[in-house]
C-alpha cells in the first residue's frame, strides 16, 4: 500500500476544479487511456495575463487526481509566466510529497501545464523531432532527459517512477541506462542532496538485493544472512550457518554486504549484526 499524505488523500477524496472551461485560453491533453493516466487541463486568462480559472479532467489513480487538482489550485492567481516556472516537484511539495512510485503523476501535471501554456501562446509545446524511447508508454528522449535533470535521478528505476518509461515490457531499459549515463556524465555524476527513499521502498530494495546479490554468494560457502530490521540507515542483520561461527564474519558484513547495499540501494547504509 502506498504511503499517502493527508493532503494527497484530501485532494483525491475532495478534488478541486473538476471539469472543463468553455472557450478556454489554454488547453492541453497529455497521457493516454492505454498508458493508464490521461489528463486534460484548461485555463482562462484575463487581460493582465493572470490565470483566473483552471479546471481538469483525468483518468488515473489517486495520485493522478490529487496532482491535477493541486495543480489547478496552484496556478489560479498566477500570471502565465509565473505558472510556466512550476515544476513537478512543486506539485509534489504542495501535496506534502508523493510516493516515489507515483511521481510520474506530478510529471504528467507539469507536462499538461507546459502544453496548455504553449497553446495559449500559439507555439509548439515540444520539438517536432523527438525520439520515442519507451514504446509501451510513448515516452520520448527529451522527456526522460528533462526528468533526470530536474529531479536529479540516478537509476533506471527512478526514471520509471517519474516518467513510466520502462514500466512495461522492459525492452527500453538499456536505452534508459545509456541516456542516464550520458546525462550524469554531462552534469557531473550523481548529484548530492537527492530526495531520500521512503522507508518502505528502502526496505524492499534491501530485501531484493540480499536475495539477488548477497545470499547466493554466502550460501555457496555454507553461510547465510537474515534481515532483522531497518532503522533509518541502519540495516540490522543476523548471520546464519557458517557465517554465524566464522571469525571473519564482521569483515564479510562490512566489506561485502555493506558495500553491495551501499552500491545498489543507498550510499549511507550501515550494516550491523544482531542476535536473532
Amino acid at each position: 500500500m502506498w504511503d499517502y499524505t493527508d493532503k494527497v488523500k484530501d485532494f483525491f477524496l475532495n478534488p478541486r476544479n473538476v471539469g472543463e472551461i468553455e472557450d478556454a485560453d489554454g488547453i492541453a491533453e497529455v497521457g493516454s487511456m492505454a498508458c493508464g493516466d490521461a489528463l486534460k487541463l484548461t485555463f482562462k486568462v484575463d487581460q493582465d495575463g493572470k490565470i483566473v480559472d483552471a479546471k481538469f479532467k483525468t483518468f488515473g489513480c489517486a495520485s493522478a487526481i490529487a496532482s491535477a487538482s493541486a495543480l489547478t489550485e496552484m496556478i489560479k492567481g498566477m500570471t502565465v509566466e509565473q505558472a510556466s516556472k512550476v515544476t513537478n516537484q512543486d506539485i509534489a511539495n504542495f501535496l506534502g510529497g508523493l510516493p516515489q512510485e507515483k511521481m510520474h503523476c506530478s510529471v504528467l501535471g507539469r507536462e499538461a501545464l507546459e502544453k496548455a501554456i504553449a497553446h495559449f501562446k500559439g507555439s509548439p509545446a515540444t520539438a517536432a523531432e523527438d525520439r520515442i524511447v519507451c514504446e509501451c508508454f510513448g515516452v520520448t528522449q527529451s522527456e526522460i532527459e528533462r526528468a533526470i535533470r530536474e529531479n536529479r535521478l540516478a537509476s533506471v528505476e527512478e526514471i520509471t517512477n517519474y516518467t513510466k518509461a520502462g514500466g512495461g515490457c522492459g525492452n527500453c531499459h538499456p536505452d534508459l541506462q545509456e541516456i542516464l549515463d550520458r546525462v550524469l556524465a554531462e552534469t557531473g555524476g550523481v548529484p548530492e542532496g537527492r530526495p531520500k527513499l521512503s522507508n518502505i521502498k528502502k526496505i524492499k530494495m534491501i530485501e531484493e538485493t540480499l536475495e539477488r546479490e548477497i545470499r547466493p554468494a554466502l550460501k555457496h560457502d555454507g553461510g547465510d544472512i537474515e534481515l532483522v530490521d531497518v532503522i533509518g540507515n541502519r540495516v540490522l542483520v543476523a548471520t546464519r550457518g557458517a557465517c554465524a561461527s566464522c571469525q571473519a564474519s564482521n569483515q564479510t558484513l562490512k566489506n561485502f554486504v555493506e558495500v553491495k547495499l551501499r552500491e545498489l540501494v543507498w550510499p549511507d547504509l550501515v550494516v550491523e549484526e544482531v542476535s536473532a
